[in-house]
């Protein structure tokens, strides 16, 4: 299994492989994922072996870096050659990042079968790559024929984390876990496992407006941001750099403050109402397409990274003050849940290697 570089990546794969292990416990796995990024240490945690590539991706702006990435590329390759080959697994899936892309070539290039698991609404050009001699491509999305074979395409929502669920997770519980008041409103932010400077900067630039309000604060701000936003911590506001409990997060929300990626299917899960921001430093501008499909029918607010510092803190107030707006949302979102998605892609791909 290869899938990396975010968490949007790596947890749908664990995800994956907690499936088939479920239905198939005898099935052994081997993680492939890039050194010094996120699947390192995210995987390992999940109980599973991991091996790391020296690999980086290909950076879309002018850098030095760029002229190292044959270099990188190439000797990923020859490492990968060698993990597949002594581990001879029957079975490649990937769900996304560069080391994905040069594991589930290497397995190709041995006759291994390949499935692909695509979270967004617009691909990649890994996975558009890959799918050409992928058994099949599991999609969060309809419409993306244009790009993968029709018959190769199952629609299955995206793979979550086990934890991802409000069943059973008491509120009050999940309050006291982030000490805060459950009679007061609360607002989860997360720019996802990297963090997100926009929305850092925003909430940051009129976090007063957040106290003046008595609204209470849950912020993943992402590790490379925590000593910029230490300070801010109090005990209003919960300046955290990464949330083992995202279930606890959820539960205490009253909205949600959110990148656009993988994350909309939990969110969908969730049924929460949420305010979207999608990057705009990812490949072909995915995430917008992403949101798109919830703005069409109502079951997100979206605003845009250069909207940020002024729309989004006064947005999040006006939206916890809108009952009827926030019914809406939550109840719209929900119709985009898909529930069973890891198991229904495990349950594919044993069934077509039997």
């Amino acid at each position: 299994m290869s899938g990396g570089g975010s968490g949007g990546h790596v947890f749908p794969a664990i995800a994956i492989a907690d499936a088939i292990k479920k239905i198939s416990p005898e099935t052994e796995f081997l993680f492939i994922g890039a050194k010094g990024k996120i699947e390192m240490s995210a995987v390992p945690k999940a109980g599973y072996e991991i091996k790391g590539l020296t690999i980086a991706g290909f950076q879309r702006k002018l850098s030095v870096k760029n002229l190292l990435f044959p270099f990188k590329l190439l000797v990923s390759l020859v490492e990968t050659w060698f993990i597949v080959k002594k581990f001879k697994p029957n079975v490649a899936i990937g769900t996304g990042g560069y080391a994905s892309g040069a594991a589930l070539k290497v397995a190709q290039w041995q006759g291994v079968t390949s499935f692909i698991q695509e979270q967004n609404a617009f691909p990649g050009i890994t996975n558009k790559l890959l799918a050409k001699k992928a058994r099949k491509v599991f999609a969060a999305y309809n419409g993306l024929e244009q790009y993968f074979e029709k018959s190769k395409i199952q629609l299955t929502g995206n793979p979550l984390r086990g934890s991802i669920s409000l069943d059973g997770v008491d509120r009050k519980l999940a309050c006291d876990h982030f000490g805060l008041d459950g009679q007061k409103p609360i607002v989860f932010i997360t720019g996802g496992s990297l963090g997100a400077r926009a929305i850092n900067k925003a909430i940051a630039g009129k976090i007063n407006r957040f106290d003046e309000t008595g609204i209470q604060l849950i912020w993943q701000c992402g590790r490379i941001y925590e000593a910029e936003y230490a300070s801010l911590n109090s005990p209003m506001v919960k300046v955290l750099s990464f949330i083992d409990r995202m279930d606890y997060a959820y539960a205490a929300a009253d909205i949600i403050v959110s990148r656009a990626g993988g994350t909309i299917s939990e969110l969908a899960i969730i049924g929460k109402p949420t305010i979207l921001l999608p990057s705009p430093n990812v490949a072909e501008d995915h995430q917008t397409k992403n949101v798109m499909a919830l703005v069409e029918k109502d079951a997100a607010i979206l605003i845009r990274d250069n909207e940020a510092v002024e729309a989004l803190v006064p947005t999040c107030i006006d939206l916890l003050n809108n009952t009827e707006l926030k019914e809406k949302i939550s109840n719209n979102i929900k119709q985009f849940a898909k529930p069973n998605a890891a198991k229904d892609i495990a349950q594919s791909i044993l069934s077509s290697i039997e």
